[in-house]
């Protein structure tokens, strides 16, 4: 027959259980609570007088990786905001970041053609890309619902492309023609355009 515990015995066992469950919890809530109380831990800023014992500076995007027992967190650079380019009151206008070089027989490529037959350079078309990719994404058939406007340079209303040519609601060459008579009409340029359209929101 076994004997019952006395109360000591009672006693004992439940305040090192309490003792034993104490110490596991602090330690899950805070793994390095007990390290500061030890002779033997230290800051590693003390060991240096109060000084960092690195620093590191560092300019542009970066990453940041985290690495803590089997898991690894990666902290995604952010992007680095690109700044509108500086606009000019003069007949050319802004400027727009370089274009790439457009897929021959695209609206872009006839594009191109049409610029360089004006007389206009590189930074003319680059500012007609940035202008009618804001305006359209260079789609033949863009419809603005709210305004009317229609096409590639979004005229309002889409007929007065008509004066270009009969097939103005899916050529995308005719589309182009009047838009740049319009610039030139209206801007000067395409930069002139563009510098409008930074300002205003439209052109």
């Amino acid at each position: 027959m076994r004997r019952p515990r006395s109360r000591g015995q009672a006693s004992l066992f439940t305040f090192a259980f309490t003792a034993a469950a104490a110490f596991v919890l602090v330690s899950v809530v805070d793994p390095y609570s007990g390290a500061t109380a030890s002779p033997y831990f230290q800051i590693a800023g003390d060991r240096f007088g109060g000084q960092a014992v690195q620093e590191i500076q560092v300019a542009g995007a970066y990453a940041n990786t985290i690495t803590r027992d089997n898991f690894t967190v990666t902290e995604k650079p952010k992007p680095v905001p690109v700044p509108v380019a500086a606009k000019s009151a003069s007949s050319s206008g802004g400027s727009a970041p370089s274009a790439a070089v457009p897929d021959p027989g695209s609206a872009q490529a006839i594009a191109r053609d049409k610029v360089n037959a004006r007389g206009w350079g590189d930074d003319q078309f680059n500012c007609l890309v940035s202008l009618w990719n804001k305006e359209s994404g260079w789609r033949v058939n863009a419809a603005n619902s709210s305004s009317g406007a229609y096409g590639i340079p979004q005229s309002l209303p889409g007929s007065k492309m008509a004066s270009a040519g009969a097939d103005w609601e899916t050529n995308a060459g005719t589309q182009i023609e009047w838009g740049l008579g319009y610039i030139s009409g209206r801007y000067g340029t395409p930069c002139g355009a563009w510098a409008h359209s930074v300002d205003n929101g439209w052109y």
